[in-house]
């Protein structure tokens, strides 16, 4: 049987613009839903409790008890919430941990367009600035994939810089650039807006995020979804990771020679400086 998320994602389309904006408040705060009763999911949402009652039916839910318990057994919110059934220790854990990280590294693979990924991969390329942008947990992810795409290209740009806002550094973008932005769940409220102005600049867009970013992604040129499901409470970002080894893996592969040769001379800086202790 579908999942909320699920089932909010293929009916999402069908609904009415209502009806859209308790799905969007959902798949931000997933886990958190079992908290609310309908009143005050219709009060968060900024719609009727008669919306929400239509909404849930629509779906299939009996009730809108049914959808609440079936969200206990979901840990779809970056929230790190748990209960006893977590409590689990040594082989069965460990198993568990295994499933789970093969589930999501399967899924996100398997939903990768080729085509698209080509596309992308040939703007970064020849793009002339890369920015990075990430916050709060998504800030490492963005940070590690500077770190690698730095070594293949020049121009690559974590924004804004530390202590610093956006705007003195949006406005220089241009069609030229390419903006990657690491954008997952528990997301500061300028997220939106930021999508929204890199549209409206027509700056070529990478978002980075969780499959329940629905209401985000038009508003990227690419989008890239992995999973961050866990055993437990904590997201987990190992997939992420292994998104952004692949992005830098890709983009070495598509500039070869110059690609090389960067990655020499930054090596022969290293012996210069002495910064990197020799094997």
């Amino acid at each position: 049987m579908k999942q909320i998320d699920e089932r909010l994602r293929d009916h999402y389309a069908a609904l009415t613009p209502q009806e859209q904006r308790v799905a969007d408040f959902i798949f931000g705060s997933i886990d958190d839903l079992m908290s609310y009763n309908s009143a005050e999911l219709a009060r968060l949402s900024g719609v009727s409790k008669a919306t929400v009652s239509r909404l849930f039916k629509r779906l299939g839910y009996p009730s809108y008890r049914d959808m609440r318990d079936e969200v206990r057994t979901l840990r779809q919110s970056g929230m790190p919430l748990t209960d006893s059934r977590d409590a689990v220790q040594g082989n069965t854990l460990l198993s568990r941990h295994y499933k789970q990280e093969m589930a999501n590294l399967t899924q996100w693979i398997n939903q990768i367009d080729s085509g698209q990924f080509g596309a992308l991969i040939a703007t970064l390329s020849q793009a002339r600035q890369v920015y990075l942008l990430g916050f709060r947990n998504s800030y490492p992810v963005a940070l590690h994939l500077r770190q690698q795409l730095i070594q293949v290209r020049s121009g690559v740009v974590m924004m804004p810089q530390p202590g610093q806002t956006l705007a003195e550094e949006l406005v220089d973008l241009s069609r030229q650039d390419v903006v990657i932005f690491v954008a997952f769940r528990r997301r500061p409220r300028t997220v939106k807006a930021i999508l929204m102005q890199l549209q409206a600049l027509g700056v070529p867009t990478l978002l980075i995020c969780e499959p329940q970013a629905q209401a985000l992604i038009p508003l990227a040129t690419w989008h890239l979804a992995t999973p961050l499901d866990s055993v437990s409470a904590f997201d987990c970002y190992s997939s992420a990771m292994s998104l952004a080894n692949l992005l830098s893996n890709a983009l070495l592969h598509a500039m070869l020679a110059s690609g090389r040769q960067r990655i020499h001379q930054i090596s022969d800086l290293y012996t210069d400086l002495d910064e990197i202790e020799p094997r």
